[in-house]
């Protein structure tokens, strides 16, 4: 990782610079590794390092980075340069795709509640994450005088090569400039479609699905319910006023909950694809539609449950928003070790000091 930040462009006057930047953006990480939360959190962390753990991270055991220091820091850095460089050295580390599948990389924002001051409005992030690592390859700041949709080609202009990649997103980004830039980028997409399109969704809802068998089925139990989830897709190359669709899609989930047998909640949800039927089986449409909510289950529900961000305190400068990245950055790196419980991995890795800098290849 020190390596790879040295693409950062550090924020500080070059005189009277102790501590290099790709220094303490390390060791931020790797205290975030071991659950620490705060500037006041990661600084305590780095006071308590062995002498030789500090001398790996590069920082002299007499002369340690301050709070003062990191915090000043960590509020100035670029967010967006930050993000970009930490979600291509994570991304180098994914294992690539089996033959014969697609990787699949799923859109989707996130408000940093604790953010919120008096006068202004909670900072929000938007990211692009791997589907099935639930890594986090691209992220970029959402400004309070714009939203999502202006930011998508920033944020995916972050990820170096999309040629065959599967984008998926929400009703939000079921836009005709975002497929436009897709298409110029080489990848395919599926969008699911609401009410902000209501001549698209008008026409989607008025397809034969009646008459269109089921072309998947899945059933699941689990958080007390049991969940069918049923699939259904038509071919729409003309009919369907939105350049490149290819297929239309039919998702209906039928829930109840297992202490109520007789009482069913049933939601019916549609969405596009510029996949044409040879390019992916409908169980493949099935898994990306439904993985796309792994950046919502893997990544933001982490962020606020294990790292409680929306109560966080920090709010001054890009302070946020570089948090964001940085815990990015440690999940990225526990998943990619085979990790699943990110809570117990914080607890492992916050015994031993130097834990962490294995993870990250520091040795």
């Amino acid at each position: 990782m020190p390596a790879a930040l040295a693409e950062v462009p550090d924020p500080r006057a070059r005189r009277g610079i102790r501590h290099r930047l790709t220094v303490v953006i390390t060791t931020a990480v790797c205290a975030v590794v071991a659950g620490y939360r705060s500037y006041t959190a990661i600084a305590e962390w780095v006071t308590d390092l062995p002498a030789d753990t500090a001398m790996l991270l590069g920082i002299d055991p007499g002369r340690r980075p301050s709070e003062s220091m990191i915090r000043r820091l960590l509020q100035a850095v670029d967010p967006d340069l930050l993000a970009a460089t930490i979600g291509t050295w994570l991304a180098t580390r994914i294992p690539p795709a089996a033959s014969g599948s697609r990787r699949a990389i799923a859109v989707d924002g996130k408000t940093l509640r604790g953010s919120r001051t008096r006068t202004a409005a909670a900072r929000h992030v938007l990211a692009a994450a791997d589907q099935s690592t639930g890594v986090v390859l691209a992220s970029t700041d959402v400004h309070s005088k714009t939203n999502e949709i202006t930011r998508f080609d920033t944020l995916l202009d972050q990820i170096g090569d999309l040629r065959g990649v599967v984008v998926t997103a929400d009703a939000l980004h079921c836009q005709r400039d975002h497929v436009a830039y897709l298409a110029d980028r080489g990848a395919h997409w599926i969008l699911t479609v609401k009410g902000n399109q209501p001549i698209l969704h008008e026409q989607l809802t008025g397809l034969l699905w009646r008459q269109t068998p089921e072309a998947d089925r899945d059933t699941d139990r689990g958080h007390g319910r049991r969940e069918i989830r049923t699939l259904k897709i038509l071919s729409v190359a003309a009919g369907i006023e939105f350049p490149h669709a290819a297929q239309a899609i039919q998702i209906r989930r039928r829930r109840r909950r297992l202490d109520e047998p007789r009482r069913f909640t049933t939601e019916t949800v549609y969405a596009i694809t510029d996949l044409q039927a040879h390019q992916a089986r409908p169980w493949q449409l099935a898994d990306w539609i439904r993985g796309h909510w792994s950046i919502e289950n893997k990544i933001h529900w982490v962020r606020d449950v294990t790292y409680d961000e929306d109560r966080s305190q920090i709010r001054t400068g890009t302070g946020p928003q570089v948090m964001a990245a940085l815990r990015n950055a440690a999940i990225g790196a526990l998943r990619l070790a085979g990790i699943t419980n990110i809570a117990a991995a914080a607890r492992h890795h916050a015994r031993n000091a130097n834990r962490p800098l294995a993870l990250l290849g520091i040795t």
